[in-house]
C-alpha cells in the first residue's frame, strides 16, 4: 500500500478536473500576466545596496527590528496620510495577521464575497462570526449590517484581483460611518497605480479618515516584497502584540526595506507611466474580441473562457503567439467563470496590444 496514497488521491482529483497546477518558467514572451504595472521590475528601477545585510536574524520583537525599518514605516504612514504603519513579510501575512488578531469573539466580520484568499483565511482564523455580502452590493451589505453584533468590521478590496473592478468605496464608507462599522480595505492592486501619486483608491477618494485599516502590498506595482498595514498608533500596538504572522516570523532584512523605500520614492514622479497604463487600458477595452469580458477600467482585464480545458487551450494559443497571459481555472474562480487574466502594463506597446487583440479575435 502506498503510504502517501492520501496525497496522490487529492492530486489525481485535481488532474481529473483539469485544475492541476505546476511550476513553469516562461521567458522571451510579451508580459501580459505579471503585476509589474509600472515597469519597476522590468526596467530595474530599484536595487538593494550591497553593503546591507541579506538577513534580519530574527523577528521584529527580537533582533529583526532596525532603524531603517522604523524610518520606512514613518515615511509610508506619511505617504498614506495616516498615523502609523506596520510592515509585514507579505500581503498574505498582513491580511492574516490583521483579521485574525483584531476581531474578537462576539464581533462580526462582513466581507465582499470575492475577497482574496488571504482575507478569507484571516477571517477563518478569527474568533469573530463572519458572513459575506454580494460582490460590490451596498444594499446587501446594509441588510447584513443591521443584523451584525459586537464590533463590526467591513472588509473589501479597492481593486479586485480576479475581476479587475473597483469597490464602491464612497458608498461603503458612508454606510460604515452611519452604522459605526470599521472599514478595512485591501489596496494591493491600487497601490502605485491609482491616485495622483499612486496612493491608492482610498486616498484618491479622500476616504482615509473613514478607514480603520488599509493594507498596501509591495509585490505588485512596487516591484519588491512585503506589505504594510496602515492605521492608528493603537492598531499598530495591538498588531505588534497579537498578530502571529508578525511576531513569529523572521523580519524582512534591511536590503528589502531599502527597495521598498526606493519604490515609494519613485511613485510620486511616475505620472508618465500611469498615463501610459491608462492609454493601454483604453486601447484594449475599446478593441473588439471574440470573448466576453468582465467590465474593468483597471490594469486587470478578465477575458471569460468557460471551462478549465477551454481556457487552458486559449492560454496555450496565446503562448504560441509569443504572449504570456495566464489562465485562471476552477476552483480559483467559480465554474463557468474561468478566464484569461490579462494584466496590462505601462510598458506594453501599441503593437503588443494589437497582437493580443488579434490572438483573441
Amino acid at each position: 500500500m502506498d503510504p502517501e496514497e492520501f496525497l496522490s488521491s487529492r492530486i489525481n482529483l485535481r488532474k481529473q478536473e483539469d485544475a492541476y497546477r505546476s511550476l513553469r518558467l516562461v521567458e522571451g514572451k510579451v508580459d501580459f500576466c505579471s503585476n509589474d504595472y509600472l515597469g519597476i521590475v522590468k526596467n530595474n528601477l530599484i536595487s538593494a545596496p550591497k553593503e546591507m545585510r541579506s538577513g534580519s536574524t530574527g523577528s521584529r520583537l527580537l533582533t529583526g527590528n532596525s532603524p531603517l525599518t522604523i524610518t520606512a514605516e514613518n515615511e509610508i504612514a506619511t505617504f498614506h496620510n495616516t498615523e502609523a504603519a506596520l510592515i509585514f513579510n507579505s500581503g498574505y501575512d498582513a491580511n492574516l495577521g490583521l483579521l485574525a488578531a483584531v476581531p474578537q469573539k462576539g464581533d462580526t466580520i462582513l466581507y465582499d464575497k470575492l475577497s482574496h484568499a488571504s482575507i478569507r483565511d484571516g477571517i477563518r482564523l478569527s474568533f469573530a462570526q463572519s458572513q459575506s455580502f454580494a460582490h460590490n452590493q451596498v444594499h446587501d451589505l446594509a441588510k447584513k449590517l443591521n443584523a451584525a453584533t459586537g464590533n463590526v468590521f467591513v472588509v473589501t478590496e479597492s481593486v479586485f484581483s480576479m475581476d479587475g473592478d473597483m469597490a464602491p468605496l464612497a458608498d461603503i464608507a458612508a454606510l460604515c460611518d452611519k452604522t459605526g462599522a470599521h472599514l478595512v480595505v485591501d489596496e494591493a492592486h491600487a497601490t502605485g497605480v491609482i491616485g495622483a501619486q499612486g496612493q491608492g483608491l482610498v486616498q484618491e477618494l479622500g476616504l482615509q479618515e473613514n478607514c480603520f485599516a488599509r493594507v498596501h502590498t509591495f509585490g505588485k506595482a512596487l516591484g519588491t516584497h512585503g506589505a504594510v498595514v496602515v492605521g492608528s498608533e493603537e492598531l499598530k500596538a495591538l498588531l505588534l502584540n497579537f498578530a502571529r504572522p508578525l511576531r513569529y516570523t523572521t523580519a524582512l532584512p534591511d536590503a528589502t526595506i531599502a527597495t521598498i523605500r526606493q519604490a515609494y520614492s519613485l511613485f510620486p514622479g511616475m505620472h508618465a507611466e500611469r498615463q501610459s497604463l491608462l492609454k493601454t487600458i483604453l486601447d484594449f477595452t475599446e478593441a473588439s474580441i471574440r470573448y466576453d469580458r468582465i467590465p474593468s477600467s483597471t490594469a486587470i482585464q478578465p477575458v471569460l473562457v468557460p471551462g478549465n480545458s477551454e481556457v487552458r487551450a486559449v492560454a496555450a494559443k496565446l503562448l504560441e503567439s509569443g504572449l504570456d497571459a495566464r489562465p485562471i481555472v476552477y476552483p480559483t474562480v467559480p465554474k463557468n467563470s474561468e478566464r484569461i487574466r490579462i494584466v496590462l502594463h505601462s510598458f506594453n506597446t501599441g503593437q503588443e496590444i494589437e497582437q493580443l487583440v488579434d490572438a483573441l479575435s
